[in-house]
């Protein structure tokens, strides 16, 4: 079966979706489409027009259309894998399934579903679905395999810890009594470590010296982290090395964050966190009374900078001074408390050079031109600060 995710309402997503599609953002151990991969051999996305070269559609005569916002479960692939050619699938009155040549739903033969699945309705659903996703995708990866051996100097609690080759574990304790822990390939995790399951670390990834790192928490591949996270998301190459806390965030590609920077989870008089939403154009209840942290990608903060309680970070922000900067950071802005002004593409494509060398890459026009369109995208913002 040709299995397309089908991106919708890809404004609720921003910051996170202005540079990637919605299945491409990491939920657990794996990103949605790395989860639908392991049930189908053909997975593509469809998406806006200006990611396509990055990430291409695949389009056959006989077409699985699943939204991208959707995360597998066992019942939802029996109903999925059951469905006839000119047949939807519907929940809450909406299509979010399909099976057609081309993305077409409106004249095929609509079924109600009775699986029970998860989906990201809103981004913070992303860690609030994470620590279970990391139980999930954690039996994905290591049914049937054999883990690494690690090292005795560690205090290991519970059974349910995988070890990929290459990695190293010293002088540090691992919990895996409330979920399990999964170490992916050429991973370091140094001397006075905590870790609390569920926890995963893709490869290539390091956490820093005497880490306090909490349940539901995920490091993606090529990140460095330290100090106090809990229930937080790293989408992969990020780094927040130094002391400092951050809790129920998620974390975009290529963010730093500088020494000191501490990020508020919970408001002093405990009531609903509120979160700036693009598609309504205003800061919109989560429904939550813990929640830190959105940040795009490429965004950065100077040392001792302070995120207060529910803040949004576009792409490509630069955040530094004392005192709190506002719950709501419009994409390629440079300042902080003491207001903003704009990051020019041009200063910013300077650093990301950098930085991609950094790692042994090159900053080619596929990436150039999603960068450029979500700065073009999102001018509006920084004219009104």
């Amino acid at each position: 079966m040709n299995v397309i995710l089908f991106d919708s309402n890809r404004r609720n997503y921003y910051p996170l979706s202005l540079t990637r599609p919605i299945s491409y953002f990491r939920v657990g151990i794996l990103t949605i489409k790395q989860k639908w991969e392991k049930y189908y051999t053909k997975v593509s996305v469809q998406t806006d027009e200006y990611l396509y070269e990055k990430f291409p559609i695949n389009i056959e005569k006989d077409n699985l259309w699943i939204n991208s916002n959707i995360l597998p479960s066992s019942e939802l692939l029996v109903e999925l894998n059951s469905l006839r050619i000119g047949e939807a699938l519907v929940r809450k009155g909406e299509v979010f399934a399909f099976r057609n040549s081309v993305f077409n739903f409106k004249k095929l033969n609509q079924i109600g579903s009775n699986a029970l699945f998860n989906s990201i309705e809103q981004l913070s659903d992303i860690f609030n679905n994470n620590a279970n996703e990391i139980r999930k995708d954690f039996i994905l990866l290591s049914r049937g395999r054999k883990s690494s051996p690690m090292n005795k100097n560690n205090i290991i609690i519970g059974d349910d810890i995988f070890i990929e080759s290459g990695s190293k574990i010293s002088c540090s304790i691992l919990n895996a009594e409330n979920g399990p822990i999964y170490i992916g390939k050429n991973t370091n995790i140094m001397e006075g470590s905590v870790i609390r399951g569920p926890f995963a670390m893709l490869d290539n990834s390091v956490v820093k010296i005497n880490s306090k790192i909490y349940e539901g928490t995920t490091v993606g591949p090529y990140c460095k982290v330290g100090g106090e996270i809990i229930n937080s998301v790293f989408f992969g190459y990020s780094s927040k090395v130094h002391s400092g806390f951050m809790g129920n965030s998620v974390i975009g590609e290529w963010c730093n964050f500088g020494a000191g920077t501490v990020t508020s989870n919970l408001k002093n008089n405990y009531s609903e966190v509120k979160l700036w939403n693009y598609q309504y154009e205003k800061f919109k209840n989560t429904g939550l009374q813990f929640c830190g942290l959105i940040m795009g990608d490429h965004s950065k903060t100077g040392i001792n900078t302070m995120f207060n309680t529910g803040t949004v970070v576009g792409v490509g922000a630069n955040i530094f001074g004392s005192g709190f900067p506002r719950n709501f950071i419009p994409s390629f802005s440079w300042g902080g408390p003491s207001g903003f002004s704009i990051y020019r593409l041009l200063d910013f494509y300077k650093v990301v050079i950098k930085v991609f060398q950094r790692k042994g890459l090159l900053l080619n026009e596929k990436d150039k031109n999603i960068l450029e369109h979500a700065y073009n995208m999102t001018k509006s913002y920084r004219n009104e600060l």
